[in-house]
């Protein structure tokens, strides 16, 4: 059979809704997890480092394109993925109903290879997955998180139960403890990395809040600043026009620089925070007793800081649209100024232009009159030369006969001249 041509991204987009699968677990299970945060070079990093731990254990790194891939490495199995600002990684280990804390499955891992770990720990957690057993809260509070408040939930429509108190503990990892009950070996992987999931997001989320507590004294100094420009501007004088705009334009350029820089982490933050609320949809909770679970537990602590965040990025926006706003109300009273008094420039230079133009006829009939005053001097020693001769002229006569045709002749020639210049000019000129 002939088919068309496959699209050239059809396979990459089927793939990946596919990619990342959790690793099925069956308990009891011991998982130690890893987040690390860092820039591009170190998500590339992240490959090498993956190719190193599997180097010794023998194994073939995946190719340097892959950003997910799994792998049983003996005494433990190992899952890695690469996302767009962090690398997670997984070991997974059998544990023991004992006390599965004291040897979590990241004692198994190389220590000098997990040194060498490129990136900054964003997320750190020990997770145990146990088989079903009578829940005692303070018990298990006092045993396994120094006693601090819990938070859960049944989970999945009961399958399992998931405790933990989201704190670091003092090893610097938090910790996960799920009972099994009814779940599947994909359904207890699936719970397992919503879990370590949420508690990823929700931190990589609250990075906004720190941005959010530096930028608002800034965006308090910069409205401010705007008031008082823009109050300013109401009663301002021609000549104050100018320094607001400056004023102005250094507040705007201000702005987003600042705005340009945290942008981006108020989208991302909104965006995690997003995802936490996903995960925690998809455990489909059930309340046990004297807990809050996950999902009150986002909305009373992560839900005020996620607001704090959206209010200071809708601040910020609202800001630099006034901003930008009052920057082109006074650009365009400066230019309304400014074409004032081009207007008045163009005024002063036609009155100088009439004026020139009076004084140019008043020299033009000053000219006429010295010229004809030259050449009837000279119509005059003419005659004298012509009497001299005998002849019958007399001076006196030549010169007032020729006064009014060399003054005409003049005349006429100056004004052909002048008209003459005035074609030229228009000619250079061209059409308007």
């Amino acid at each position: 059979m002939t088919l068309p041509v496959d699209h050239p991204l059809r396979r990459e987009l089927t793939d990946e809704v596919h990619a990342r699968p959790p690793e099925p677990m069956t308990a009891p299970v011991r998982l130690s997890y890893l987040a690390l945060i860092g820039d591009s070079a170190m998500r590339q990093a992240s490959h090498a480092a993956l190719g190193d731990l599997l180097a010794r254990f023998g194994i073939a790194p995946p190719p340097a394109n892959a950003n997910h891939y799994a792998a049983d490495l003996g005494p433990f199995r190992l899952k890695w993925e690469r996302h767009t600002e962090f690398v997670r990684y997984s070991f997974i280990a059998a544990a023991s109903d004992a006390d599965p804390f004291a040897d979590p499955a990241l004692a198994l891992v190389p220590v000098d290879w997990l040194a060498t770990l490129p990136g900054q720990i964003i997320a750190a957690a020990h997770a145990v997955l146990l088989p079903d057993r009578p829940i005692e809260l303070r018990d298990i509070a006092g045993r396994w998180f120094a006693g601090n408040v819990l938070i859960g939930s049944a989970i999945s429509e009961q399958a399992t139960t998931a405790l933990t108190d989201l704190r670091i503990q003092p090893d610097g990892f938090t910790r996960f403890v799920v009972f099994d009950r009814a779940s599947t070996t994909w359904q207890a992987g699936r719970i397992m990395q919503r879990l370590l999931e949420i508690e990823t997001y929700r931190v990589l989320a609250l990075l906004a809040l720190p941005v959010a507590r530096e930028t608002a004294p800034f965006l308090a100094r910069c409205e401010r600043e705007l008031t008082e420009i823009t109050a300013a501007m109401v009663d301002a004088q021609d000549t104050a026009e100018p320094i607001l705009l400056e004023r102005l334009t250094r507040l705007e350029a201000e702005m987003e620089s600042r705005r340009s820089s945290n942008q981006y982490r108020f989208g991302a933050s909104a965006a995690y925070y997003d995802l936490v609320q996903g995960r925690i949809a998809e455990l489909r909770e059930s309340r046990i007793a004297g807990l809050q679970t996950f999902r009150e537990f986002t909305e009373r602590r992560l839900a005020p800081a996620m607001n704090t965040c959206r209010s200071v990025s809708a601040r910020q926006d609202a800001l630099s649209l006034r901003v930008a706003r009052a920057s082109r109300l006074l650009s365009a009273r400066v230019d309304i100024t400014q074409e004032r008094q081009n207007q008045a420039l163009l005024a002063s230079m036609d009155r100088r232009a009439s004026l020139q133009l009076r004084l140019q006829s008043t020299v033009e009939g000053l000219s006429v009159a010295a010229v004809t005053y030259y050449v009837v001097g000279l119509v005059g020693h003419a005659a004298e030369g012509l009497e001299a001769l005998h002849l019958p002229v007399r001076p006196d006569i030549a010169m007032a006969i020729s006064i009014p045709v060399v003054a005409l002749l003049v005349a006429a020639g100056l004004h052909r001249m002048r008209r003459r210049l005035e074609r030229d000019d228009r000619t250079k000129a061209g059409p308007k």
